[in-house]
């Protein structure tokens, strides 16, 4: 239940990941339905608002709390490392809401936080859940955060880990709930690269995953 990973490009990062709850394109995971990450509660998140540049108007995005998505030590005392993690949680919380909503298309939240490119792949993943008429319930924290900065802070690099031990799909018309099969590896490693746009916004370009890739 992985985040899939779709590569958008012959230059992105290879895919890897499940469609438990791993879920974005192609990859080595043997899972059946996947997922990304979560946040906590109903609310929608203001944890972004800090790094909103003046002028900029975020998406409200709410998780029902039969979804329950945390994350785990996503601070930085650098500033624009901070703004990198709030993006980055912002646009996987994003994600999970269009899941949930059962929006193939992403919604106006992820179109946001993803670039053209990060869009497409972040739309299959979606279509993984939604062409199957499931959604996501349960638990997935999500951790061990690292931001890195290149090309004079307009290109980042983010990095952190999931646990899927307690996450899983639902089916909307059946109501059956499936987590991943016995045996697979709980938690996932993500790669994700970003790029910020002219509003000063954070956007994710393309999405890697690796199953047991976590230390």
């Amino acid at each position: 239940m992985a985040r899939r990973a779709m590569t958008t490009t012959a230059a992105t990062l290879t895919a890897t990941a499940a469609l438990l709850l791993t879920a974005c394109g192609g990859g080595d995971d043997k899972a059946s339905d996947d997922i990304k990450g979560a946040d906590t509660g109903s609310s929608p998140s203001v944890s972004a608002s800090a790094s909103t540049p003046t002028g900029v108007k975020r998406p409200e995005i709410t998780i029902p709390s039969s979804f329950q998505l945390t994350f785990e030590n996503w601070t930085s005392s650098d500033p624009t490392e901070q703004a990198v993690l709030d993006d980055g949680k912002e646009q996987l919380r994003a994600g999970y809401a269009a899941i949930i909503e059962n929006k193939p298309d992403g919604g106006d939240a992820l179109a946001f936080y993803d670039t053209e490119a990060g869009l497409s792949q972040d739309r299959e993943w979606i279509k993984s859940y939604t062409g199957k008429n499931v959604t996501v319930i349960g638990e997935l924290p999500v951790f061990d955060p690292q931001a890195t900065l290149f090309a004079k802070k307009t290109k980042a690099q983010l990095r952190y880990c999931t646990d899927e031990t307690k996450a899983r799909t639902k089916n909307r018309e059946t109501g059956k709930v499936v987590g991943n099969p016995a045996g697979t590896e709980p938690e996932v490693a993500y790669v994700v690269t970003m790029q910020k746009n002219q509003q000063g916004i954070w956007q994710t370009v393309s999405t890697n995953s690796k199953r047991g890739g976590c230390s």
